[in-house]
């Protein structure tokens, strides 16, 4: 199992990366049309958004770039923040995580998070739409660069996929944009 804690080669380069995709997408709006305004969900609960959530799709980010299969997050309560824990499986069927922290966005009602897996750099981590059962959700960011179907289970059906992708798209999101994640054991 690979550990992204570790701070070697490898993870410096990554965190670096993350930073600049962090950073870099607001700094040449010149040539971009700004967008509107992201709407969340009006509030999240968070004891029941905690545990396990299996990534369904993705817009594809430098920072996950090695999984190729299996992605999952896992949130916890830790004092008076989140922790998350992502794994997924990498091209070689070994297990690669990154363990972060999530602070929630005071006046949100805890729709927006800020989510760090190399501090100081944390992301946007916005709930965008959720299944009143807290069976799928999906997660944005305001520049609609990033973006992410979860389910609680490793397996979504094709209906509710494409409901989910028609929701991003009504919220400004290029749908196309998104990568089915594969799942399967």
């Amino acid at each position: 199992m690979k550990h992204f804690t570790t701070w070697g080669l490898r993870t410096t380069a990554l965190a670096m990366a993350t930073a600049l995709t962090l950073l870099l997408p607001g700094c040449n709006t010149a040539d971009k049309a700004p967008h509107p305004p992201l709407p969340t969900v009006a509030s999240v609960d968070v004891p029941r958004y905690l545990g396990t959530w299996y990534q369904q799709a993705l817009i594809p980010n430098t920072f996950q770039a090695m999984c190729v299969s299996h992605t999952r997050a896992t949130y916890a309560v830790d004092g008076d923040g989140l922790t998350v824990l992502n794994q997924c499986r990498n091209a070689k069927g070994e297990v690669e995580e990154a363990k972060g922290v999530a602070k929630i966005v005071e006046g949100s009602n805890n729709a927006k998070l800020r989510v760090s897996f190399f501090r100081p750099f944390y992301g946007d981590y916005w709930v965008l739409a959720l299944e009143p059962n807290y069976q799928w959700v999906l997660v944005g960011a305001p520049s609609r660069k990033f973006g992410w179907v979860l389910s609680r289970s490793a397996q979504l059906d094709d209906a509710t996929y494409s409901a989910i992708l028609d929701k991003a798209a009504a919220l400004g999101y290029d749908k196309t944009q998104f990568v089915r994640s594969l799942n399967t054991p």
